[in-house]
C-alpha cells in the first residue's frame, strides 16, 4: 500500500481516541492502533509557536519511554524548542533490512498524527536513530526522505550499495573506529568516507573536504569530513572518532544548532 493511503488509514483510525495534548507525553506512551511512541515538549514552549521536529528511533532491546528521558538525546532538544518523538519498534526492534519497511510506513503515520496536536514546522523535520535505530533512521530516509530535512544518524547505516527512491536534504552520521557492535563500514582500499558513500553517489557530491576537528566536550574529539558540492543543495557530513559503540557526548545538540542556524553549545 503507498504511504500516502496508508497514513490515511491510520489517521482515520488514531484520531478520533486522542484526547487533550498532554493525554500522553514522557513515559506515557501515545496509542496508534496497535502501536505507540513517546513524545517529548521542549522546555519554556509557549504553546503556539510551531516546532521542529526530531523523530529518534531506539536502539535494540530499547523503547521511546528511554529516548525521552535521555541526557544525550532529550536533553538536547528540548533546551533547543525542538519537540522529540521517540516511536516504538516490534519486538523492541526495526524492519530495516529490506526495502519497503512497514516501520517506514508506522514511522510517517506517527508524524502525521503528532502533526494533529502540535504545530509542527515542516521545513525542519529531523530524523535520527541510534544503532539498529540509526540503521532505521537510514531506511525511513531512503523510503520517505524527500520530506526530511536532515538525517542524523549514530553508529548505524543501511549497505552502501542501496537503491533508495527518496533522500534528505542533508546527511550527518557520526561513527566511531573502535565501534564493536554496528562495525565501522571501511571502504575499499581503507576508504574512511565510505560511510556515507551511499548518499555522496546519490547527491552527486565532489570530492569532499576536511574540516577542523571539533568537540562538543574536550575529552572526545572528531574528524569531520564535509561535501557542499552535491545536486541541488544537498549537503553531506561525516564525523569520525576513536570511540567505541555509543551516543557521542553534545553531537546531537551540535547538530541541531547548525541546521538551525545557531552558534553549537554544550549542553
Amino acid at each position: 500500500m503507498e504511504i500516502r493511503k496508508l497514513l490515511f488509514v491510520w489517521t482515520l483510525v488514531f484520531l478520533p481516541a486522542m484526547g487533550p495534548w498532554k493525554d500522553c507525553e514522557g513515559a506515557t506512551a501515545c496509542t496508534l492502533q496497535d502501536r505507540s511512541y513517546h513524545v517529548k515538549l521542549p522546555d519554556d514552549w509557549d504553546g503556539e509557536t510551531p516546532l521542529p521536529m526530531l523523530l529518534h528511533f531506539h536502539g535494540w532491546g530499547r523503547q521511546g519511554d528511554l529516548i525521552v528521558k535521555h541526557r544525550r538525546i532529550s536533553g538536547a532538544t528540548r533546551r533547543r524548542g525542538v519537540l522529540l518523538v521517540a516511536p516504538n519498534g516490534n519486538g523492541r526492534s526495526w524492519d530495516f533490512w529490506g526495502g519497503r519497511s512497514d516501520d517506514v510506513e508506522f514511522a510517517a503515520a506517527v508524524i502525521e498524527n503528532v502533526a494533529a496536536h502540535y504545530p509542527i514546522d515542516r521545513k525542519q523535520i529531523y530524523v535520527s536513530g541510534y544503532s539498529y535505530g540509526a540503521a532505521m533512521a537510514w531506511r525511513y530516509a531512503c523510503e520517505n526522505g524527500n520530506a526530511v530535512a536532515a538525517l542524523l544518524a549514530v553508529s548505524g547505516s543501511l549497505r552502501q550499495d542501496e537503491a533508495c527512491p527518496q533522500a534528505p536534504r542533508e546527511v550527518r552520521h557520526v561513527h566511531g573506529f573502535a565501534d564493536n557492535v554496528m562495525g565501522f563500514p571501511m571502504g575499499p582500499g581503507g576508504d574512511e568516507t565510505y560511510p556515507v558513500a551511499l548518499w555522496r553517489q546519490q547527491f552527486g557530491c565532489g570530492p569532499g573536504q576536511e574540516e577542523s576537528a571539533w568537540g562538543a566536550v574536550d575529552f572526545l574529539t572528531f574528524d569531520r569530513r564535509v561535501w557542499t558540492d552535491c545536486v541541488e543543495g544537498h549537503k553531506v557530513t561525516l564525523d569520525l572518532h576513536p570511540g567505541g559503540h555509543f551516543i557521542p557526548h553534545g553531537w546531537i545538540g551540535w547538530q541541531l544548532d547548525q541546521l538551525m542556524g545557531r552558534v553549537p553549545h554544550y549542553p
